[in-house]
């Protein structure tokens, strides 16, 4: 059950990650907060199975730091990916 700690605290990484990064515009407003739900559980989940219990601080730290962490590089390269992109067929239609 302290698995949803996990979500929730990866949850909350990606929120902090969309509004405090550039190119809003081009994101949903849910890929943030659910990338980092994912990588939050997924952290748990993987440390879980390695044998480290929820009394060890080692799985807090992880699953508060990988979300923190990975998410904003994420958010960062499918935004720069959807610009390149959206320049790219704004070119091939003659719009830019």
């Amino acid at each position: 059950m302290l698995v949803v700690l996990a979500l929730v605290f990866g949850a909350i990484a990606g929120v902090a990650a969309h509004y405090a990064l550039p190119y809003r515009a081009l994101r949903g407003v849910a890929i943030g907060p659910l990338l980092g739900a994912v990588l939050g559980t997924a952290t748990w989940t993987a440390m879980t199975w390695t044998g480290i219990g929820p009394d060890n601080g080692w799985i807090w730290a992880a699953s508060i730091v990988v979300p923190a962490l990975v998410t904003p590089v994420a958010l960062l390269a499918l935004s720069r990916r959807r610009e390149t992109r959206d320049a790219r067929i704004r070119a091939e239609l003659g719009v830019a």
